[in-house]
């Protein structure tokens, strides 16, 4: 479901480099998107469709339940360290994503109204799997991201912590207790965040 076009740099030819396959899966992605436009096929995101993890391709429910991996301490798009462990006792939506992402881009708006809507119990959190602060800063004024960007590029420890991701957008939902209510693989609607964050609150 990703979107880009962005030139490679491949790691040693025995085996492509991350970007690589990252833009192989979405490739795949982008074309099942295009068959959903075509008409008669319905829109892209169905508002009442079952909420994140309802139904489970990518198997995003063998997290569900578990303690989160919130040990981790990354960057911000300014060089600030950010612990996820600072953040238990509130709801956190953990968002995997990248600029270059047409259905990540899709998603922002929707994050950014749940952002303001829930600001006193919910806190987003947007990982950038491989961008640059550089490239962050323009991007989150530009759609006014009002939600910390944290920088995910090299740090496939946390990816894979909350794993496997096999695409963009991933959006992992923490309870209060720091237990994964959901994971969910691509995007999801506003009305689908709020099925599964509401309850939790």
């Amino acid at each position: 479901m990703t979107d880009t076009s962005t030139p490679l740099q491949p790691d040693p030819p025995a085996r492509p480099s991350r970007k690589a396959a990252w833009l192989a899966m979405g490739a795949v992605l982008l074309a099942l998107v295009l068959l959903t436009l075509l008409p008669g096929s319905g829109p892209n995101v169905d508002p009442n469709a079952p909420p994140p993890g309802a139904d489970d391709p990518d198997g995003d429910t063998a997290l569900v339940g578990r303690d989160a991996p919130l040990q981790f301490t990354l960057k911000d798009m300014h060089g600030e360290d950010v612990q996820l462990a600072s953040f238990k006792g509130k709801v956190i939506v953990l968002n995997f994503w990248a600029t270059w992402c047409g259905p990540c881009k899709a998603e922002i708006p929707d994050l950014v109204t749940l952002q303001t809507k829930y600001k006193d119990d919910l806190v987003i959190l947007g990982v950038s799997v491989d961008d640059t602060p550089e490239k962050m800063k323009p991007y989150a004024a530009e759609y006014k991201i009002n939600y910390p960007l944290l920088v995910g590029e090299g740090r496939e420890d946390v990816q894979n912590a909350y794993g496997p991701l096999w695409g963009i957008p991933v959006s992992v939902i923490i309870d209060r207790e720091g237990k994964i209510a959901e994971k969910h693989s691509g995007i999801a609607s506003r009305e689908q965040f709020e099925r599964v964050i509401t309850p939790l609150l």
